[in-house]
């Protein structure tokens, strides 16, 4: 539809919108002023331009997705950067392909509308999170010497992948409709669309400050990345005093595993926000995180300084296992080579003679504290959410189960598979959607079963060891944590990481065999990430009101495109940095230690869980802790009903829990600086000026992450190795290649 037939736009005043916001901290605020709740149907979203451009950017999605999986800190592709170059690609389109005649009828129909953009979006961000599959294979190549056809490995990632899809989509009336299921990451995406595709009259002022953020965040990301990487993190304490090994432990951090980064400052968005902006958490996640992470600089420093678990004959922060016959001067990696037999299993004889494997103490604790968070999590969400949380178990009502049997339920086009939206806790978005085409249970259903007979076959062709039936326990692990770990992250941003607790569930159920382990990891957890993505990017169409069959099609087909190149990319990273991969700190710019946090977790649950993690094993609290976990929440949440003002409704147990050993991975620096831009935009601006928080914060936190993520990108293939050839920077006091580049103490190995 030509732009001047559209229905007019219905701005609102800056008065307007402050006398709206009454309570800057509620849900229904956001919404309705964050997004406005307004759409127009007739809306194209399936174009040339569209297929073109989600296909394209599908594909760069899933090369640097699986860049990122190598990096020292967690980064993932900013929904909000593949926004930013959809819009620069799409308008230029717009531009230049003639608009009359035949051509222009086909491929420029009308100019690039906000439905393009979102359907474009979607399905490169479906591209862009790495498949977790990469872990196995890249596990099988540095570990085990295994190397897949590229058949076999493509196979793996879409059904490990589309295996989460499935299960996530029958779940959309417990982590999509409700308006607790905020997603807070969407909020800077939907937000900047609305503003790209406003008006230009209205959209003046905030597009400018958009670009400018965008522009200086750019230029700027250049001096912290390669030119000046001492900015990743300035410590005070290091530059004072540079060989001392607690000052490296305790205030170093601008490096992978090297300390907790206390009092450090980040000059680097890549990392302060690794692509979970700060600027768009809620306050009661905010003030949790905050809390966890104070208290993982106490827990940390006096488990290694208090010596436990013989803390100090193994690193301060590392993910690999280690040998007991280590020392404070010579940590020896645990030979898992020796131990491990050609049949995949652990050797019993060759375990007496290497003797059981320990964990450096920071990431014991990390396993430690991450399972008590995870029943933390099922109680705080049962007492605070109950009435969203009760629909996950409707669909094995027996009036549900029976419905499944009638026709009318598997009508190929039936339109009414959605709820009504009359339900008071609904999401106001979703009542717009009723207008388009549902997307019926039975499409997920097929994705389920078409994802379920690949795995198999996969399964017992690639000589995986897991049986048939771990695999159906690992799809239900799955469903199980999507619906309490989907949850959370849906109302408060946080990512669970549980990979360690499935790894434990697997290696209980078929003890001895680390590679079953893997696999059971991976179709395991694999759900709960990729359902928390098809989750999260239903959202986002909800919010900009896209058509879910589109939507359905666009998730799918980018799912497919990532997943090819994922695998390519991995290949050529591992080929290219094999050595640093496995080394314990690697560098700033790759690391390992997701790779080598899996495979440690592997052998260590899936060989010697009863050995290490039963009652009278070394780590026998990490199955034991469980039980307090249940409890913790239950305190918090009878004193807010006694004390309804003490705002403890504010302090998220479970995330207060998981944040206590945030700290055992990656680049520590930034923590301060994303608390400081965090707090200040919650509480500071939210409050006093509410008006410019709904105009401009998820607009500058998109132009931030955005502007970040097109640098990084340049700069992984310019300078950083991506292709083949690093390029570094020439070495002098900001660029300490030969060390940590905070100028700490340098302790890894």
């Amino acid at each position: 539809m030509p732009e001047d037939q559209l229905p007019p736009y219905r701005d609102h005043s800056d008065a307007e919108e402050t006398e709206a916001i009454h309570h800057p901290a509620d849900k229904d605020d956001i919404l309705t002023h964050t997004i406005h709740i307004e759409d127009d149907p007739t809306l194209n979203a399936i174009t040339f331009r569209t297929i073109f451009l989600g296909t394209g950017l599908s594909l760069f999605g899933g090369t640097i997705s699986a860049i990122y999986y190598f990096k020292p800190q967690t980064v993932s592709v900013s929904t909000v950067f593949l926004a930013v170059i959809t819009y620069m690609l799409g308008e230029l389109m717009a531009f230049i392909i003639p608009k009359k005649g035949i051509i222009g009828r086909w491929l420029n129909p009308h100019p690039f509308n906000v439905k393009e953009h979102l359907a474009i979006v979607i399905m490169a961000n479906s591209a862009s999170i790495s498949a977790l599959g990469i872990e196995v294979l890249a596990v099988e190549q540095l570990y085990y010497g295994n190397r897949f056809n590229g058949a076999l490995s493509v196979f793996l990632l879409f059904s490990s992948q589309f295996l989460g899809y499935g299960i996530a989509g029958l779940m959309r009336k417990v982590l999509v409709y409700p308006k607790n299921m905020l997603w807070p990451s969407n909020l800077p995406v939907n937000s900047m669309l609305e503003t790209l595709h406003r008006p230009r009259e209205l959209t003046r002022k905030p597009l400018k400050v958009f670009l400018i953020v965008f522009a200086c965040i750019f230029v700027w990301e250049i001096v912290p990345e390669w030119i000046m990487p001492l900015l990743t993190g300035v410590s005070i304490f290091c530059l004072a005093n540079q060989n001392s090994a607690v000052f490296t432990n305790v205030f170093g951090g601008a490096s992978g595993d090297e300390g907790l980064g206390l009092f450090s400052w980040c000059f680097d968005w890549q990392y302060i926000s690794g692509g979970f902006s700060p600027l768009y958490y809620p306050m009661d996640s905010l003030i949790s995180q905050g809390i966890g992470i104070c208290g993982c600089v106490v827990l940390f420093s006096a488990a290694y300084y208090g010596n436990l678990w013989n803390a100090q004959n193994f690193p301060f922060l590392s993910q690999s296992l280690f040998s007991g016959d280590s020392n404070a001067t010579n940590p020896i990696v645990w030979n898992q080579t020796a131990v491990i037999g050609s049949n995949n299993r652990i050797d019993p004889v060759a375990l007496a003679v290497q003797g059981l494997p320990y964990f450096a103490t920071t990431y014991g604790i990390n396993l430690l504290v991450t399972n008590m968070s995870v029943t933390a999590c099922f109680v705080h969400l049962c007492l605070w959410y109950w009435k969203d949380m009760k629909a996950a178990i409707a669909p094995f009502r027996p009036s549900n189960l029976r419905r499944l049997v009638t026709r009318e339920y598997w009508t190929t086009w039936k339109d009414s598979a959605e709820p009504a939206p009359n339900e008071e806790n609904y999401d106001p978005h979703y009542k717009l959607m009723m207008q388009y085409k549902a997307v019926p249970d039975w499409w997920f259903g097929c994705v389920l079963l078409l994802s379920f007979t690949i795995a198999m076959i996969i399964l017992y062709t690639g000589h995986s060891t897991l049986p048939w039936w771990g695999f159906v326990v690992a799809m239900c692990i799955g469903y199980v944590f999507l619906v309490f770990f989907g949850a959370m992250m849906a109302i408060s941003g946080v990512q669970w990481l549980v990979q360690p607790i499935v790894q434990m569930i697997g290696g209980y159920i078929q003890p001895g065999n680390p590679v079953a382990n893997m696999y059971f990891s991976l179709y395991g957890y694999n759900a709960l990430i990729q359902g928390q993505l098809l989750s999260q990017d239903l959202k986002l169409a909800q919010y900009g009101h896209l058509a879910p069959r589109v939507t359905f099609t666009m998730q799918m087909a980018g799912t497919a495109v990532g997943a090819v190149f994922n695998y390519i990319m991995t290949n050529q990273i591992i080929t290219n940095q094999f050595d640093t991969l496995l080394s314990i700190e690697g560098t700033n710019v790759w690391s390992g230690q997701q790779a080598q946090a899996f495979n440690s977790l592997a052998v260590a649950w899936g060989g010697l869980s009863h050995e290490l993690f039963s009652v009278g094993g070394t780590y026998q609290w990490m199955t034991l802790i469980f039980i307090p976990g249940f409890f913790v929440p239950i305190p918090f949440w009878l004193l807010h009903k006694k004390y309804p003002t003490l705002g403890l409704n504010n302090i998220n147990t479970a995330i207060m829990i998981l944040y206590l050993s945030w700290l055992c991975v990656g680049i520590n620096s930034s923590l301060m600086a994303f608390f400081f831009f965090g707090l200040v935009s919650q509480i500071y601006i939210r409050k006093r000026y509410p008006t410019m928080f709904v105009k401009y914060n998820y607009l500058v936190s998109a132009a931030l992450d955005g502007g970040t993520s097109v640098i990084v990108f340049i700069l992984s293939f310019a300078v950083f190795g991506a292709a083949g050839n690093t390029i570094n920077f020439p070495i002098y006091w900001g660029n300490n290649l030969n060390g940590n580049f905070d100028r700490c103490l340098y302790t890894g190995g």
